[in-house]
């Protein structure tokens, strides 16, 4: 059964159950703040690997700084889950946006005083990472109960959600290159820290949990969380074990989404050597600068938009299955193969305008399949799982991309990525959890069944 045919919860209410009154602020202001913050990661992006490229001019180091940016995002999205059921989604988002502004702030004063070393920057984009990632699950998290409170499906909450992270995108990554070239690296970063100041205070101040917060507290606990809550402090980490471990068990049970999400950690690794090192070793050598990078990534964002928005109005009317695989076949290998043989601005722009088209069906399609598969009581658990496998693997795509690039080549690193990226989305193909894509919520529907104790 389509998603889209459920409640915005992604289960059925219960008989009996009072109605609430719509209201759409909540769930606007969470767009807003969403937009707000990726506009200022697009700034980081494109100003970070531009910034150690103009200033160390080693792609291997820009490679590294990747690395130190996305390891600790792992780490938290790896341990973060229980920890944000704890905190409260917004106080999560608010305190992660807030620990990654003072961050990004902290590059450009450091530079301007004198005192930014590379170790330092590699430590404060460490920082900036470990805190981003638990303030983005608790927002995806927090999307479909503010869709059923404005009286939507999961499916357009989804679809708006990730139309308006594309158009972010879409604004942000041009603004970011001629920013650059008008008033260097160091100071778009300061751009940047505003942006997430203004997100905690837009979720703070306007986005609050009163929807269902007794039912997380109430929700069925693992058995060994539940013994565990009967000692101190030392019953309190095996409780949070326990609950870690019960999300990682469902990722793994759940067939389909354990296949997806290995899927796209492997893709996830080669957007980020595209991203943090071949695209701006390209658009320092053939693209002209930092302009070039911007206008690449607007393009693609902006057709990654009118894909997440035609996925909104029409999608619901195709197979999921057929447009995540077509959407993964047109929006990766291309970019990387026409960068490779045929350098210059033109052929990339128009390349990344027919990937953009295929990669904006794919987020909508993954968030909305989330809510189907995954019973509510266990979201923010299997959310942190999930970003952690998503991601696991980005950091040595940016840094196996530097040392490629550093010491074989921008051509062949373009190649490797090409040929990798392909296999990879040929894979659904042959492997059998895909088959059964439309069966594959048959799991969440006997967890959500599972009496108190149970587990996973």
């Amino acid at each position: 059964m389509s998603s889209s045919a459920m409640p915005a919860s992604g289960s059925p209410t219960a008989p009996g159950t009072p109605v609430r009154p719509r209201d759409r602020r909540p769930l606007l202001l969470l767009l807003t703040a969403n937009v707000v913050s990726v506009a200022g990661n697009m700034l980081t992006l494109v100003a970070i690997p531009w910034f150690v490229l103009s200033t160390t001019g080693s792609p291997a180091r820009a490679g590294l700084v990747a690395f130190a940016s996305t390891v600790p995002v792992i780490l938290a999205a790896l341990l973060g889950g229980p920890l944000i059921d704890r905190l409260g989604y917004t106080v999560t988002s608010v305190v992660s946006d807030g620990v990654c502004a003072l961050a990004v702030v902290a590059v450009p004063v450091l530079h301007a005083t004198g005192h930014l070393t590379y170790g330092l920057l590699l430590v404060l984009v460490a920082v900036s990472g470990l805190f981003h990632s638990p303030g983005e699950t608790a927002r995806e998290v927090l999307m479909p109960r503010l869709a059923e409170r404005a009286g939507t499906t999961v499916a357009r909450a989804s679809s708006g959600y990730e139309g308006a992270s594309r158009g972010a995108r879409m604004l942000g990554a041009p603004l970011a290159g001629v920013l650059i070239a008008g008033i260097g690296a160091a100071n778009v970063l300061v751009l940047d820290a505003g942006t997430f100041a203004v997100s905690a205070l837009l979720i703070g101040l306007g986005v609050h949990e009163r929807t269902r917060r007794s039912e997380r507290t109430a929700a069925p606990k693992p058995a060994e969380a539940a013994k565990a809550d009967k000692g101190g402090k030392g019953s309190a980490l095996a409780a949070y074990r326990a609950e870690l471990a019960e999300g990682y068990r469902y990722l793994v049970r759940a067939r389909l989404l354990f296949s997806v999400v290995a899927m796209v950690m492997v893709t996830n690794a080669l957007d980020q050597a595209w991203s943090s090192v071949l695209l701006p070793v390209e658009a320092r050598e053939h693209l002209g600068g930092s302009v070039g990078i911007g206008m690449v990534s607007g393009v693609f964002a902006a057709t990654a938009l009118t894909g997440s928005l035609l996925f909104g109005a029409i999608g619901h009317r195709f197979s999921q299955r057929a447009l995540f695989i077509g959407g993964f076949l047109v929006c990766g290998f291309p970019r990387t193969a026409v960068a490779a043989f045929l350098p210059g601005l033109t052929p990339l722009l128009i390349v990344s305008a027919v990937c953009g088209l295929g990669a904006g069906v794919l987020n909508p399609i993954i968030g909305t399949e989330m809510v189907r598969l995954i019973p509510e009581r266990l979201r923010s658990r299997v959310f942190g799982a999930v970003t952690s496998g998503v991601l696991v693997a980005v950091p040595l795509g940016g840094l196996l991309g530097g040392y490629i690039v550093q010491y074989a080549g921008l051509r062949t690193g373009m190649v490797t990525v090409s040929a990798i990226y392909l296999v990879t989305t040929l894979s659904p193909f042959v492997l059998p959890a895909f088959r059964a894509w439309d069966t594959a919520g048959d799991l969440a529907t006997e967890e959500a069944r599972q009496p108190v104790g149970a587990g996973a």
